[in-house]
């Protein structure tokens, strides 16, 4: 059972990005390297915050849990804030170096646009978001022992799987609405991410009441689904040429 529940919440929380990258990351070097350099990104960031958490508490009397709770709360906020400041400067640094990432691209065509890039790095920021928040989770999975044998809710793992998969959505759509958003100069975009950001983590001290942290951040991985396929260049007659393709290439096979 503890392998079915391992292997299940892996996939469930690592599956979609695992495909992300097979299909549209990993035949291209360039865009491996981008993803790698944001993924490096995120941990950098994530150091410097669990830094500044550790000398807090050791700052503090670890006697007080009040302080001690509020100190952990205080840490995950500057983590957030450091993770958006990190993106600004992995973006300033595409920029500059997007000339020389195409001397050593295998194609001969152009390098990569703002929008490959933004796409590419922030699931690297999701990939290396989700592999933190879930690797001791899915150790813990494999036993021994039973959740909820003491009344604690049975839906753990299961849940923690599915806010993996949202955050690792979520960094994606962020990375291209805040790329887009540095490139058109459009500062309010990037205000309208960290505050989102900030959003989905106050959601998860709803837990475990999972229903009030579950649905509506897939309520607003949603909706940044959507305004990250129209930051990407997408519109509504994209979507309907594509319906149309679909629909003659079914009625031509049948």
């Amino acid at each position: 059972m503890t392998a079915a529940v391992f292997f299940g919440c892996a996939f469930i929380a690592f599956g979609p990005a695992f495909s992300l990258f097979i299909f549209t990351i990993a035949k291209d070097p360039l865009r491996v390297i981008i993803l790698i350099a944001g993924a490096f990104f995120w941990l950098v960031s994530l150091l410097l915050s669990s830094l500044v958490w550790f000398i807090a508490t050791k700052a503090t009397n670890a006697q007080d849990l009040t302080l001690q709770k509020n100190l952990l709360i205080f840490g995950s906020i500057f983590s957030v804030i450091l993770q958006e400041v990190f993106r600004f400067g992995y973006y300033r640094l595409l920029r500059k170096a997007n000339e020389g990432l195409a001397a050593i691209s295998e194609e001969d065509g152009p390098p990569l646009s703002v929008r490959e890039m933004a796409y590419v790095a922030g699931l690297g920021f999701g990939i290396m978001s989700g592999a933190f928040s879930m690797i001791n989770t899915l150790s813990d999975s494999l036993g021994p022992g039973t959740v909820g044998m003491f009344g604690d809710s049975q839906y753990y793992f299961i849940t923690s799987a599915l806010m993996t998969l949202a955050l690792t959505m979520l960094h994606t759509f962020w990375g291209v609405v805040f790329f887009e958003g540095c490139e058109r100069k459009r500062w309010w975009v990037i205000a309208v991410v960290l505050c989102v950001h900030l959003m989905v983590f106050s959601l998860s001290l709803l837990n475990p009441f999972y229903v009030g942290s579950i649905l509506p951040v897939y309520a607003i991985m949603l909706l940044m689904a959507v305004w990250a396929f129209f930051s990407s260049g997408g519109s509504l007659h994209n979507i309907t040429l594509l319906w149309t393709c679909r629909k003659s290439n079914a009625e031509t096979s049948s």
